[in-house]
């Protein structure tokens, strides 16, 4: 039986092909990942809104993988969410690296972006990378 927190079988499956670089999307439930997540494997785990939320998920892949950089999507007016500090805090104080709406999305078609999690979060702007 796994011990960890993170029991998703095609999770652990991604994570353990992964590597140093390798990236994982958190989405939240409004990310078009079927056209904006390249050839990640891609996990639909949205069951309702906000369950699971994007800081769930991470928090159970921190109990099975080390982060080496985060990113999200700076929104246009240029104010910080509330769900970065929630970020932040669940990395460890990580910094954030902030990306342009579509300077996110193309950062996610990127080849290294081994795993795509849809999640059913309704915060505005819940996407990590």
């Amino acid at each position: 039986m796994v011990s960890t927190r993170c029991i998703h079988p095609g999770i652990l499956s991604a994570l353990a092909h992964g590597g140093h670089g390798d990236k994982i999307l958190l989405a939240d439930g409004n990310f078009p990942l079927a056209t904006r997540a390249g050839s990640a494997e891609k996990i639909y785990l949205g069951l309702e809104r906000d369950l699971p939320t994007v800081s769930q998920v991470l928090a159970a892949l921190n109990s099975v993988a080390v982060f080496e950089r985060a990113e999200v999507m700076l929104p246009e007016h240029g104010e910080e969410p509330e769900c970065f500090g929630e970020f932040r805090s669940l990395l460890g104080g990580m910094a954030l690296s902030p990306l342009g709406r579509y300077e996110f999305y193309d950062a996610c078609c990127e080849p290294g972006v081994i795993l795509a999690i849809s999640t059913g979060e309704s915060r505005t702007y819940g996407n990590l990378l």
